[in-house]
């Protein structure tokens, strides 16, 4: 790393599997924390498995947990339990994902961890929570997508309620595991007490299409889908130019619009009673939108966003992936390299998701085998030794 990270000497030990956990663990290390994820010394993560893949390596996996260290360690065995245990011991968080109940049957819950580790902190994502009449159901993100509400609106009047083509439960429900772990890393330097940090994958979700309930609750009206606008807003959407390519307008506030209409030629239409404010333009939503789809049909996007930026209209191309790895802004601020693998070659993906002035962020350096660090890690932190790594290796508890 450039500059040592905010988390600089945060251990953490992540249990989770799959996105939403991981995706925890990696805004810890984003920030400087080590963390080591333990595997099934035999099947590993799961999203190992995940597609696409470059030969054999999966995309996704190394996404989530380049950088990490593995540890192959079996939970289902007792032995397996207590190495992890003494692992925790020694560790400042634990990130897990196992339906609730499963860490207390194994004698892992927060309360015999805290007996070894006071200041723990236990990060815990599951399906529901873990409490309520559901918190025993099993959940992954496309069940929070649609158990919080989000599908049911997303889409457009005329097709079925649809999720998205990506982890954006699990996503979000990451970021807000990792930022529970930052409140109680910030908790414990006060009490020197750890806390339990519960997150429902539903639950963020839910938080951001959160006006609905409002509106259903205030006035009794369920919200539909309504395609690329919010029903918040006019003019909003996307937009296709004269080439076929595609752009996005927010008219958001008063003064944008009128900046469109000037902008698009038609700067009189803001004084019409039909489209003067916010609520005459949503009432007239359809009359607005052609004008707009016209005007930008008229012309090569290119100029449509040329004249936008003119007029200080916020607008954007809609942007492919091959036009995002292009785009110098993104190559100088957000694209960041997976090195050292053979595997994967030259490959960019998102680095942090915030900067600090102080730290110019992590570098991620390779994407870990199933349990590749496991001797390293267990001779180093529990001091064993290699008869005894060796034995625990030859009855499938740990990775050879």
């Amino acid at each position: 790393m450039s500059a040592e990270g905010p988390l600089a000497g945060i251990k953490v030990v992540e249990l989770g599997t799959m996105y939403a956990a991981p995706t925890a663990g990696r805004m810890l290390r984003d920030f400087g924390a080590e963390v080591i994820k333990v595997e099934d010394p035999a099947s590993g993560d799961y999203a190992r498995q995940w597609i696409p893949q470059k030969d054999g390596l999966s995309l996704g996996f190394s996404r989530l947990n380049a950088g990490k260290r593995s540890v192959g360690i079996d939970l289902r065995d007792e032995e397996g339990r207590a190495l992890v245990k003494r692992l925790i011991a020694g560790a400042d968080v634990v990130i897990e994902s196992f339906r609730p109940g499963r860490l207390e049957a194994w004698g892992l819950g927060f309360e015999e961890l805290s007996e070894v580790n006071p200041g723990l902190v236990l990060a815990r994502v599951s399906g529901f929570g873990q409490t309520g009449p559901n918190r025993l159901l099993p959940g992954f993100g496309t069940v929070a997508e649609t158990a919080s509400g989000f599908a049911n609106v997303n889409g457009w009047p005329d097709s079925p309620p649809t999720s998205p083509p990506f982890g954006f439960a699990d996503s979000i429900a990451g970021l807000s595991a990792a930022m529970g772990v930052a409140m109680a890393l910030f908790k414990r330097e006060k009490t020197g007490l750890g806390e339990e940090v519960d997150v429902a994958l539903y639950e963020p979700l839910m938080f951001i299409v959160g006006d609905m309930f409002l509106k259903y609750t205030a006035t009794g009206e369920i919200q539909q889908r309504i395609g690329n606008s919010t029903g918040a807003a006019s003019p909003r959407g996307i937009y296709e130019a004269a080439d076929g390519k595609f752009l996005s307008i927010a008219a958001s506030n008063q003064a944008i619009a009128k900046r469109l209409f000037a902008a698009m030629g038609k700067p009189e239409v803001i004084e019409d009673p039909r489209y003067a404010t916010n609520a005459d333009r949503l009432r007239n939503n359809d009359d607005v939108q052609k004008m707009v789809i016209e005007w930008c049909a008229s012309m090569p996007r290119a100029e449509v966003l040329a004249t936008l930026e003119k007029f200080e209209v916020v607008s954007a191309a809609v942007n492919d992936a091959s036009d995002v790895v292009q785009d110098p802004h993104f190559l100088e601020r957000t694209l960041v390299e997976i090195t050292g693998n053979d595997v994967l070659g030259k490959v960019l993906m998102p680095g942090p998701v915030l900067h600090m002035k102080s730290y110019d962020g992590p570098v991620y350096d390779g994407v870990p085998g199933i349990g590749e660090h496991t001797a390293e890690i267990l001779a180093a932190e529990l001091s064993m030794n290699a008869e005894e790594l060796a034995d625990l290796a030859g009855r499938g508890i740990v990775s050879k």
